[in-house]
Parts: structure tokens; C-alpha cells; sequence
């Protein structure tokens, strides 16, 4: 017996392409590449609901994309660059 074709799929929230899809997401990577950054500081420049952001930073998180630490209250953002070689590896197929 085998198992259905969709089981051997990454679930679209750990799915690193899925996360890069959205514009806000790929804007709030772009916000933390100058470093670290509380929930506050990234919802800033973007005109949706601190819901909506946290919810953009939920599907990072689960990608892998960024690490979230607490200091007292606060949730700081950091990028973990690393998980777009995939992405790189696969981009640099079409450039060739």
C-alpha cells in the first residue's frame, strides 16, 4: 500500500516558498536584514493589523526563516538567511 501522493509534501506553513510568496513577508525579511526587530517596529511601515503581522511571522517561523526571542514582554525577530539556499540552489538551476 502506498501513501497518497500529498503526504510526501511539506505543509505549505513549513514550505519556505510559501512563505517568501507573500509580499508583506518578503518585506518584513528584507526589515530584518538590518538586524533584529520587535513586533512593533516590523508592523510599523505596513498598513494591516498587528494580527495580520503576527500572523505573517507565524508562517516564517514555521518556515524556519526567522527565531523569535523574548526580553521581558517583547518578541524580537532575527532572520535565518541560511533557509533561502534552497532557494538560491534553485534559482541558480535557471540561471545557467
Amino acid at each position: 500500500m502506498t501513501a497518497p501522493a500529498n503526504e510526501s509534501r511539506t505543509a505549505p506553513e513549513n514550505d519556505v516558498y510559501h512563505a517568501i510568496a507573500h509580499p508583506i513577508r518578503r518585506q518584513i525579511l528584507d526589515l530584518l536584514r538590518g538586524g533584529d526587530r520587535p513586533v512593533k517596529q516590523l508592523a510599523a511601515p505596513f498598513s494591516v493589523s498587528r494580527p495580520a503581522i503576527s500572523q505573517h511571522l507565524r508562517i516564517l517561523l514555521d518556515a524556519g526563516l526567522v527565531t523569535e526571542n523574548r526580553f521581558g514582554r517583547e518578541r524580537r525577530y532575527h532572520l535565518q538567511a541560511e533557509r533561502l539556499r534552497d532557494v538560491q540552489s534553485w534559482v541558480d538551476e535557471y540561471q545557467r
